[in-house]
């Protein structure tokens, strides 16, 4: 189990380190998405599936949902269409390939030859998960909430664009 945790943390930080280095947008979301199941994969080996498995719903798949849905918005004409075109070559794919094949390899070993990493005591329950989030770590949660809703006011207010009047 030692292992697998070790594999799936240098797997996160090689696709951490291709994201910030690739200078087209998809392929370094490509590399994010394998770089956030690979720390769901740590968490899984720590005894955490619960929060393993948030990781997976909510990182690697709404928020990645909602980056692909931005950059897809972004269409800059007919230099991007050609830019998306050579995207499709297989090339581009042995990257996210390997690492992918990687974690997915670790992942059928930890589940056919062990445990999540500790017994069943030391799981962690959504109970706990809750108690811990909302109980000494309150402040914090309130806090990132009011981060989040003034950085939503501010894309209101950056997108917003007054109606403009025709024939005047």
């Amino acid at each position: 189990m030692e292992l697998a945790f070790y594999i799936a943390g240098a797997v996160a930080v090689i696709a951490t380190l291709l994201m910030l280095t690739r200078v087209n947008v998809v392929h370094a979301l490509l590399y994010l998405i394998v770089s956030l199941l690979a720390v769901a994969v740590v968490f899984y080996t720590l005894g955490a599936p619960f929060v393993a498995a948030l990781e997976v719903i909510v990182y690697a798949g709404a928020i990645m949902v909602l980056f692909v849905f931005a950059v897809m918005t972004l269409n800059l004409g007919e230099r991007a269409a050609r830019a998306e075109k050579s995207l499709l070559t297989p090339g581009i794919w042995i990257g996210p390939g390997i690492l992918a094949a990687v974690l997915a390899a670790e992942f059928i070993y930890v589940l056919t030859h062990g445990s999540t990493g500790m017994n069943a005591s030391g799981a962690v329950d959504p109970k706990q998960v809750g108690i811990v989030l909302y109980g000494s770590y309150f402040v914090g949660v309130e806090l990132a909430s009011m981060l989040l809703l003034a950085g939503l006011v501010g894309a209101y207010h950056l997108g917003w664009r007054r109606p403009s009047k025709k024939g005047t």
